[in-house]
């Protein structure tokens, strides 16, 4: 309830995130990145989530995967896409270095096309490479592009062939996944896609949780803690 002492504080928190000083004061630092107050204001309502709170909150993600109970989670940062579609998987070699993907449940794409965020997940387990728009647009070259990675990529490696057509490529259609309803929310759909899904929970959520999901994220970055 709202009467909660413990909801007020987070909630007298998440607004002096907002308002509390300058912009460039650093709220958060952690996973190689430093979030300020800036950053954090595009958590505000209706504003458009920039690459450091994504990637600060892919680590998080990433982070609670290592605790008991979680698929195992690696997520690449939200430039490797635009940089593995405009050279190829030797232009993004070096992004691995001392990683195997592939020991790994679920690997995470976020990926931004100019102006709009979407998901693109690989489920390792089930050999399946989904892609998530809350636009429903359809990515089946995107799915293609990373199922060509993750050949490549195993073959140097791990010096093991993948078989492609052992794999399912899929884009989620706007009956299978909530959709935004504005043209501000596709980061924070992003993030929670990326949340239930490193959780191995179906999406149930809708486009009303989102005021709800941003103020929440912003208490998290400045904890470093999901909820």
């Amino acid at each position: 309830s709202p009467l909660n002492p413990l909801f007020q504080a987070m909630e007298s928190e998440i607004s002096a995130a907002f308002d509390g000083g300058g912009p460039e004061d650093i709220l958060s630092r952690a996973f190689k990145l430093t979030v300020t107050r800036e950053d954090i204001c595009t958590l505000q309502p209706l504003g458009w989530l920039n690459d450091r709170i994504m990637n600060f909150y892919m680590g998080l993600l990433v982070e609670r995967s290592k605790k008991e109970g979680y698929p195992a989670v690696y997520a690449f940062n939200t430039f490797f896409y635009s940089k593995l579609s405009s050279t190829n998987h030797k232009g993004v070699k070096k992004w691995t270095k001392g990683v195997d993907i592939f020991e790994h449940d679920v690997i995470l794409v976020p990926i931004h096309l100019r102006i709009h965020w979407t998901l693109l997940v690989v489920d390792l387990r089930e050999k399946t490479i989904k892609y998530f728009d809350s636009l429903g647009q359809k990515g089946d070259h995107i799915c293609k592009t990373v199922l060509k990675y993750l050949e490549e990529e195993s073959r140097e490696k791990r010096n093991i062939e993948l078989t492609a057509s052992e794999w399912t490529l899929h884009s989620m259609g706007t009956e299978e996944i909530p959709q935004q309803n504005n043209g501000n929310d596709c980061g924070v759909f992003v993030c929670k896609f990326a949340d239930f899904i490193s959780r191995d929970k179906p999406i149930i959520f809708t486009p009303e949780h989102m005021p709800y999901f941003r103020r929440k994220m912003v208490w998290e970055i400045i904890h470093q803690q999901l909820l």
